[in-house]
């Protein structure tokens, strides 16, 4: 029995987090109806949270929270053939318009009417119940938790960066930062087949983490004030790839000074809107630098890569909230640690 109302979390205004009650949606012909289990905190909503905003996406009304998600399908829409209710589906996020010439050249996230969940002024899937297109469902295998599931989301980021830096078997690859992002970029290098893969941070207990996921070396550059000379140490002549995940400026300048000659910058990272970085430098040696937003064609992948083993996203989870202390896992996740002073990666809330 579907209940007449849904509980959700639903971002009001800068920390200014509710649950409250909403009418339960009703599927569209085309679409599933989902009772939601487990939703991953991104930095996305945590900054929605604290600022309110996050560049041209303003926070206007009420909106609710949440893009990582899984859950099963209570509700068919008469329409939809490849599901069925009691199956156990994780939610690409990104619904694009379908028609125009990005979607239908397979870019589709950079379509200019994608519906993104919790992007303004769009709700997201922190809610006991959800409505979502079908096609933009994927059937999660019976060994996958829902968990899994929930980290094809940030797991896309990563599989759609090593597509843009073109990574393959043997070559060498730069990740910059050991954030969430960061990660995810490192195992999805290394299950493309990269042989060397070396990860930047500040925090040594981030780059413990990179180096059990697949780094083979890590610097700290809290402890030196060259990253790039550092890389050439252990690659002369640079990397093949860098995956700026960051956002900060220095570690753009790091990517361009540690990547190899007609190699590739892949920008993840999202800094300020203006950066100071030697471009000429970029230019005089045919460094491609290419922007990540979201993702394209991934979800299928970054699933596969998920059920096969080729990527171990569990040690990623470190925290895991009930829907009822939702604030507290927005505290955790922006804090990076808990009251006992654990490093937090990604927060789940399970419903």
């Amino acid at each position: 029995m579907i209940p007449e109302k849904t509980t959700a979390c639903v971002l009001h205004g800068i920390n200014d987090i509710r649950l409250e009650e909403r009418p339960t949606p009703k599927p569209g012909p085309h679409d599933v109806l989902i009772a939601v289990r487990s939703v991953g905190i991104c930095g996305s909503d945590v900054h929605y949270w604290t600022h309110g905003r996050i560049g041209p996406f303003i926070l206007n009304a009420p909106m609710i929270l949440g893009h990582e998600s899984s859950g099963e399908v209570v509700g068919v829409g008469e329409k939809v053939t490849h599901l069925k209710v009691g199956d156990r589906v994780t939610m690409e996020p990104g619904v694009p318009c379908r028609m125009c010439v990005h979607c239908k050249t397979g870019r589709y996230n950079m379509c200019p009417d994608v519906i993104f969940m919790a992007t303004p002024p769009y709700d997201g899937s922190l809610s006991n119940y959800i409505i979502h297109p079908a096609d933009f469902c994927f059937k999660l295998p019976d060994h996958v938790s829902y968990d899994e599931g929930a980290m094809c989301e940030p797991l896309s980021v990563g599989v759609h960066a090593v597509t843009r830096a073109h990574i393959s078997i043997g070559q060498s690859a730069l990740v910059t930062g050991a954030g969430p992002i960061g990660l995810m970029s490192i195992m999805a290098a290394k299950a493309a087949g990269a042989g060397i893969i070396i990860c930047t941070d500040i925090k040594p207990e981030r780059l413990e983490v990179a180096k059990s996921l697949g780094a083979t070396h890590t610097i700290d550059l809290s402890q030196t004030s060259d990253g790039a000379a550092r890389v050439q140490e252990i690659l002369p002549g640079g990397v093949n790839a860098t995956i700026e995940c960051s956002g900060v400026e220095s570690a753009v300048t790091l990517g361009i000074r540690a990547t190899c000659n007609g190699g590739v910058l892949v920008l993840v990272g999202m800094g300020g809107p203006m950066s100071n970085v030697p471009l000429v430098e970029a230019a005089i040696r045919e460094i491609d630098i290419r922007g990540v937003f979201r993702y394209a064609n991934t979800y299928p992948k970054a699933l596969a890569l998920i059920a096969s083993g080729a990527v171990n996203v569990k040690p990623c989870i470190t925290h895991h909230f009930p829907f009822a202390q939702s604030e507290k896992a927005f505290v955790v996740a922006k804090n990076g640690r808990d009251e006992n002073n654990k490093m937090s990666i990604k927060a789940i809330i399970t419903l």
